[in-house]
């Protein structure tokens, strides 16, 4: 019987002790405060439910509430202006050596031009229409067509319109060999470029350019998957899995609470780790996590979190996070 009860008090002693090393409320507190990444830039938003990989989602936009067109330099300034601390664009290489800022693989979608991004010049591109395609019912009206000719720009002249900016750099395939022209086309560059770029997107690409630059932080999919996991098995023990450190830990809002210490040890942890965190909206089997876009879920985030928020309505939250201060 009293072999039982030191049994049962070890147990509690042990369970109590992992209560307090994880306590998120332990954790001195600070001025910190959440940032906000914008995910395209101030940009055409639509309905992100059943809509497929590979689906033209110009022609599924909301009714218009501004004129900014994703990934092209006045969308990046209003995220800018809107307290976006971080501006994703999506990056394809042209065949003269330059890379597009650009989302959609082809440019039938959303621009007057046709083919493949990859399989074009940056002269060409900066031809086309990069408003053409968004029809906000149905193809009745195509309100942003002639307001975006020549928009779609190379990534050398977004860096020089926006020389402080920190970019993340979304590589749109999986080829390897795209970390390594990119880290070549840096070379252009100030060394200090490197300081204000993060890159995500096709696993291969980021973790070979990760490997080129150590100082640079990625987030992909699978690495990102193996992080949460190895951390919910041992995190309670205080430590950060190695595929959790150096990097930009991306988390859908509504798995937050499977993280030990959430948030402010787990962020702890992860600063310790050279890691960012960022919140991203809710996941679902079978739905990919898409932005945390709304003022009830920025309200839903807990008192003491003080990383990343990945929005597609960064003009929103952006307003919402100005008056608290």
């Amino acid at each position: 019987m009293r072999g039982r009860r030191y049994a049962l008090a070890a147990v509690g002693g042990l369970v109590a002790m992992a209560y307090l090393a994880n306590a998120s409320w332990m954790v001195p507190g600070s001025d910190a405060r959440p940032y906000l990444v914008a995910h395209r830039g101030v940009h055409q938003t639509f309905d992100n439910a059943n809509v497929g990989s590979n689906e033209c989602t110009a022609n599924l936009i909301r009714p218009l509430e501004h004129p900014f067109i994703e990934n092209t330099v006045p969308s990046i300034q209003a995220a800018l202006e809107s307290g976006a601390s971080w501006v994703e664009v999506d990056i394809h290489p042209t065949v003269d050596g330059d890379f597009a800022v650009f989302h959609d693989w082809t440019l039938d979608c959303r621009t007057d031009g046709t083919g493949v991004v990859r399989e074009q010049s940056m002269e060409y591109l900066r031809t086309l229409d990069a408003g053409w395609g968004y029809t906000p019912d149905g193809g009745r009206t195509y309100p942003l067509r002639g307001t975006a000719v020549g928009a779609i720009r190379s990534l050398r002249e977004v860096f020089s319109e926006f020389p402080e900016t920190r970019f993340v750099i979304d590589f749109k395939s999986n080829n390897p060999l795209e970390a390594e022209w990119l880290s070549e086309y840096l070379l252009n560059f100030d060394p200090a470029t490197l300081d204000r770029i993060a890159v995500i997107g096709g696993p291969r690409p980021v973790r070979r350019f990760t490997e080129l630059h150590p100082e640079v932080r990625g987030a992909e999919v699978q690495t990102l998957r193996t992080c949460i996991m190895r951390y919910v098995l041992v995190g309670w023990l205080g430590f950060v899995p190695a595929s959790c450190q150096n990097a930009i830990v991306m988390v859908p809002r509504n798995h937050t609470w499977l993280l030990w210490g959430w948030p402010r040890r787990f962020e702890q942890r992860m600063d310790a780790a050279n890691s960012e965190v960022w919140v991203m909206g809710d996941w679902s089997r079978g739905r990919p996590s898409t932005g945390l876009d709304t003022l009830e879920e920025l309200k839903s985030l807990p008192a003491g979190f003080a990383g990343g928020i990945w929005t597609n309505r960064v003009e929103v939250l952006g307003t919402a996070l100005q008056e608290v201060e």
